[in-house]
C-alpha cells in the first residue's frame, strides 16, 4: 500500500457507512485524516463497526444527515455511491465546492497494483469474475483480485495487494460518478441499456458515468468495448485508449469475436462454444471481454480455455440452482431491469416458470412481451407486479398470477411447473422495494427453494 500524504490533518466527511465507508473510515485515520462517519439509518453503539471506529476515536453520527457537518470546514467527502447526489447534504456540499469522492478512488490512490476496471449494464460481475480467475491461473508471481460493485471493498484489497498483483474491479455508475484520478490499465464496457433512470435522470447522464472509466486513460492504456451495437461504436471514438473491441455479431475482427461455433482473438481460434461452461447469448459477451483482456495481458489460450470450460456462474446471475423432480432452477436475481432478464428468458427453449417483479422505478415492461414467448406461467410480486401482469396478458401468457412477496411466489410458482419446465427468478426490476439488495432478495430465493422439499 502506498503511504500517501495527502490526507494528512485533513477533515474528511465519510458518507454512508456500509462496508466501503467503513474501510474507507479506517483507511483515512490511518493517513492522518481526521475523519468523521455519517449515516442516514440510526445506528446504536454496540454496533460493531460503530464500536470499532469509536475506539479509533473517529466520530460517527446516525440517524440523519445533519447540513451543520458541514459547517467544520471539511476538505473533503467519500460518498456511498447508492446516496444520491439529489440528497441534501450533497447537494450543500457542491454549493460549498467541497470534493466528492468515491471509495474505488481512494482505494485507487493507495494502490501498488493496476486496476483493470469492468463496467456496463449487464454481464459486469461474470467478466470480472472470469478476468480475475484466467489471470490468476497457473500464475507463478502474485495474485489477480477481484473487487469493487462485486461485494468486496476495492480499498480493503487495494491496503494488501503488490505491485506485482492486479486488482479486478467492477465499477458501477454511481462509483464511477466520484473519480478524478483513476486510471485503469484496462477498462471494460460490457453494454450499455437504459438503467437506474431514477438516479441519473436521463440516458445521457447515465452513459457519461460509465464513460468516466475510460477519462484518464492515454495511449498506453486498453479500452475493451462490445462493438455489437452502432451507438457503443462510437462511443470507443471518445477514449485515448488503444481500442480492443469484441463482438458476439462478428461486427469486427480487430479483438475478440464469435464466428460460427467457435470463439476467436483476431485469427486465433480460442474455444468452441460447444465447451463453454455457462448457457446464453449474453455470457458469450462475458466470454468475449474476458478472452480480450486476457490476451492483452498475454495469457496462453490454454489458460483461458481451463477456465472458460469449469467457470460455472456467479451467485444470484443466472445461477444454476438445482434439479428438482425433473425440473431445472435458476437464481437470476441480479436481473435488476429488462435487459438482464430478456437474456435470461432467451437462454432457455423449453418451457418457463418466471417469477419477478419489484422496484416501481415508472417505466412499463412491454419490451418483454417477445422474450416471453416462452413463459408458460407468471408469479409477479411487488410494486411492478400489476404493471407487469399487464405486459403478461400482452404476451397472451395463460397463467398470470399476483401474490404480496417472494415467500409466497416460489411454491406457487412451483405448483406451476411441469418435468421439463424451468423455474427462473429474473425479476426484471430493483430489489429495494422489499429487500435491501439482490443478494438477500436471491439469499431468500435460495432459502425458499429449499423448503420445496420439506
Amino acid at each position: 500500500m502506498n503511504l500517501i500524504p495527502n490526507y494528512q490533518n485533513k477533515k474528511i466527511l465519510i458518507v454512508g457507512l456500509a462496508k466501503s465507508g467503513f474501510y474507507a473510515a479506517k483507511l483515512l485515520h490511518q493517513l492522518g485524516a481526521q475523519v468523521i462517519v455519517n449515516d442516514y439509518k440510526k445506528l446504536t453503539a454496540d454496533n460493531p463497526q460503530v464500536q470499532e471506529l469509536n475506539s479509533l476515536n473517529i466520530k460517527v453520527i446516525t440517524g440523519s444527515h445533519p447540513l451543520s457537518l458541514l459547517d467544520d470546514n471539511i476538505d473533503l467527502i467519500v460518498k456511498n455511491p447508492g446516496i444520491s447526489y439529489d440528497n441534501p447534504l450533497i447537494k450543500q456540499a457542491q454549493i460549498k465546492h467541497i470534493p466528492i469522492i468515491t471509495e474505488p478512488e481512494l482505494a485507487y490512490e493507495i494502490s501498488e497494483a493496476p486496476f483493470i476496471c469492468v463496467t456496463g449494464t449487464n454481464g459486469k460481475t461474470t467478466t470480472t469474475t472470469l478476468i480475475q480467475l484466467i489471470l490468476d491461473c497457473n500464475r507463478s508471481i502474485g495474485h489477480a483480485y477481484k473487487a469493487g460493485n462485486i461485494g468486496i471493498p476495492a480499498i480493503k484489497i487495494a491496503q494488501q495487494a503488490t505491485n506485482n498483483d492486479d486488482i479486478v474491479v467492477e465499477m458501477s455508475s454511481f462509483q464511477l460518478m466520484g473519480i478524478t484520478q483513476l486510471r485503469p490499465q484496462i477498462a471494460v464496457l460490457t453494454n450499455i441499456y437504459e438503467a437506474h433512470l431514477d438516479y441519473h435522470k436521463t440516458r445521457a447522464n447515465y452513459i457519461k458515468a460509465k464513460m468516466n472509466i475510460t477519462k484518464n486513460q492515454t495511449p498506453a492504456d486498453y479500452f475493451v468495448v462490445n462493438f455489437d451495437q452502432q451507438e457503443w461504436q462510437e462511443l470507443a471514438k471518445q477514449t485515448n485508449a488503444q481500442v480492443v473491441p469484441f463482438s458476439r455479431l462478428n461486427k469486427t475482427q480487430a479483438g475478440a469475436y464469435q464466428k460460427g461455433n467457435y470463439l476467436y482473438f483476431k485469427n486465433e481460434k480460442i474455444i468452441s462454444v460447444a465447451d463453454l461452461a455457462l448457457p446464453g447469448q449474453h455470457n458469450i459477451e462475458n466470454y468475449l471481454a474476458a478472452i480480450a483482456v486476457a490476451k492483452i495481458y498475454g495469457k496462453s489460450t490454454a489458460d483461458i480455455c481451463q477456465i472458460l470450460t469449469t467457470f460455472k456462474g456467479v451467485k444470484h446471475r443466472m445461477q444454476f440452482v438445482k434439479k428438482l423432480a425433473g425440473r431445472s432452477i435458476y437464481n437470476d436475481s441480479k436481473a435488476t431491469n429488462i435487459e438482464a432478464t430478456t437474456v435470461a428468458l432467451q437462454s432457455f427453449t423449453q418451457p418457463v416458470v418466471l417469477i419477478a417483479g419489484g422496484l416501481d422505478r415508472g417505466f412499463t415492461f412491454d419490451e418483454l412481451i417477445g422474450p416471453m414467448k416462452n413463459v408458460k406461467a407468471i408469479v409477479l410480486y411487488g410494486e411492478t407486479k400489476k404493471l407487469m401482469a399487464a405486459t403478461a396478458q400482452k404476451a397472451h401468457i395463460s397463467t398470470i398470477k399476483l401474490v404480496d412477496n417472494l415467500d409466497e411466489a416460489v411454491p406457487l410458482a412451483w405448483s406451476l411447473t411441469s418435468p421439463g419446465d424451468i423455474l427462473l427468478l429474473s425479476p426484471a426490476a430493483a430489489s429495494w422495494d422489499q429487500f435491501k439488495t439482490f443478494e438477500e432478495r436471491g439469499d431468500r430465493f435460495l432459502s425458499d427453494i429449499e423448503k420445496l422439499g420439506e
